[in-house]
């Protein structure tokens, strides 16, 4: 190998490292972070296993719908409205597992849950008092 190629291997290296990026990290730090990354209207830290133990405990499909269609001081998708719910799900599953939680990339038998459970609650948020 000639010594000209080396460095384009090299920056090629690097550029491609982000293909080993955990699912959901990308949006974690493309959208999430903005508020989860300084706790903006009390949103849990990335990490933080005092606040998010509870949410965890929710379980993950309850608390994937219920922030998908907003909780709390947490708008809709993130504040992200062309956020699919595969992509969503993705970034919530990273970061309850930085904070202890067991979750991985939903399968499509969980997504189907999770779909379910969006419907079940934005038909419960529109239903008047």
């Amino acid at each position: 190998m000639t010594s000209s190629l080396r460095p384009w291997i090299f920056a090629a290296s690097i550029l491609s490292f982000s293909a080993f990026a955990e699912p959901g990290e990308n949006t974690y730090k493309q959208v999430c972070a903005a508020c989860h990354g300084a706790g903006v209207l009390n949103a849990p830290k990335l990490g933080d296993k005092t606040k998010w133990t509870p949410l965890i405990a929710e379980g993950q499909v309850t608390l994937t719908a219920h922030a998908y269609v907003g909780v709390r001081g947490m708008p809709a998708k993130g504040g992200n409205p062309n956020m699919t719910i595969e992509t969503f799900s993705d970034a919530v599953a990273y970061m309850a597992s930085k904070a202890g939680g067991n979750w991985k990339t939903p399968n499509a038998k969980t997504l189907a849950a999770i779909n379910k459970e969006i419907e079940a609650r934005k038909a419960g948020l529109n239903q008047k008092p």
